[in-house]
């Protein structure tokens, strides 16, 4: 009988010998609880910080007096999201890839109106005083040229370097209509919380779109200056970061090392710097796309496919496969 037959025999054969009581779900038990124990203690030790959630209550306790000027700026049309271009509205063209504008080819799908969205809306949301009520009544009778005229000069005025700079108690008298009434109320709201709600789309139980909070948010610079505090800007590699810098998604270094480089974080204004620098998540979208289609390419490449053969670092990791074939491939 040969060896493998005899092994065939002697598993159909039954067990003669002694045996031992065991008990599967004392054992899954004493590994599961193992297991919880092991994932609490390292959880405790490794796992990242859990922040608090940044707010427009926060915001509005921190940094009152510019959530106020945003707010102005919303009215205005000036702030970052009015000029955000598509996907949520026609106020700018969007980042650029020299005559390339991709952003725009997409079109307005998710409409966002800063000064009605993050201002009007939620004022006219809930009873207000009435003050701001009435200003609120004046504001929606207005032309939208009016509208535009009384905000602008506000803005202008509050942000003037020269003036008040930022201080809404220096603004020289002038027609500015309802719009410092309504930037108060809307800052009261906010420090009441309430803003935070009507602005999570009300009425929805779960929502996970949190787009009109998050570009409230990024006009001002409460959220700036948070992410500058846990090391999460650009500059120091907060893409591929968690919040304190705690090392995060290690796959993104590839795009994260682009954003190092001067050329694509200057300060400068004018010039291929400043261009780059406005524009620098599509041109680096675009080295990105050329890398990767590089590596898709890599065999069908002249020159870049010869590569192995021109330096054979295969043959020092599979030496031992060369070595018994003999071969140089």
């Amino acid at each position: 009988m040969s060896t493998s037959a005899r092994q065939k025999q002697i598993e159909r054969e039954h067990w003669t010998g002694p045996v031992r009581h065991y008990d599967i779900l004392k054992e899954g038990t004493i590994a599961l609880a193992v297991v919880v124990v092991l994932t609490f203690v390292l959880a405790g030790i490794f796992s990242s910080p859990d922040d608090p959630a940044l707010t427009l209550k926060g915001w509005a306790k921190t940094a009152p007096d510019n959530l106020y000027a945003v707010t102005v700026s919303e009215l205005a049309g000036t702030s970052d999201s009015a000029s955000y271009g598509p996907p949520y509205n026609n106020g700018g063209d969007g980042v650029a890839l020299g005559p390339l504008t991709p952003q725009k080819w997409m079109g307005v799908h998710q409409p966002v109106d800063p000064a009605n969205d993050f201002v009007v809306t939620p004022l006219e949301s809930q009873q207000q005083p009435s003050d701001v009520a009435s200003a609120l009544s004046q504001w929606k009778s207005a032309s939208a040229d009016q509208q535009s005229k009384w905000a602008t000069a506000y803005d202008t005025a509050l942000n003037d370097p020269n003036g008040a700079n930022g201080d809404a108690s220096k603004v020289p008298t002038g027609d500015y209509g309802p719009v410092p009434t309504m930037a108060n109320g809307l800052v009261a709201m906010a420090s009441s919380g309430a803003l935070d709600g009507i602005l999570a789309a009300p009425g929805q139980f779960y929502n996970t779109n949190t787009t009109k909070q998050i570009l409230f948010l990024g006009d001002g610079s409460y959220l700036d200056d948070a992410a500058t505090a846990a090391h999460l800007q650009g500059n120091e590699w907060g893409m591929m970061n968690e919040t304190g810098s705690f090392p995060g998604q290690e796959w993104l270094q590839p795009f994260s090392f682009w954003y190092q480089l001067p050329i694509f974080n200057s300060d400068a204004t004018t010039g291929i710097a400043a261009t780059l620098t406005a524009n620098a998540d599509i041109y680096i979208f675009a080295i990105i796309a050329i890398m990767m289609l590089v590596l898709i390419l890599l065999p069908f490449i002249p020159g870049l496919r010869s590569i192995p053969r021109w330096i054979p670092l295969h043959r020092l990791v599979w030496r031992d496969y060369y070595a018994r074939k003999g071969t140089a491939r």
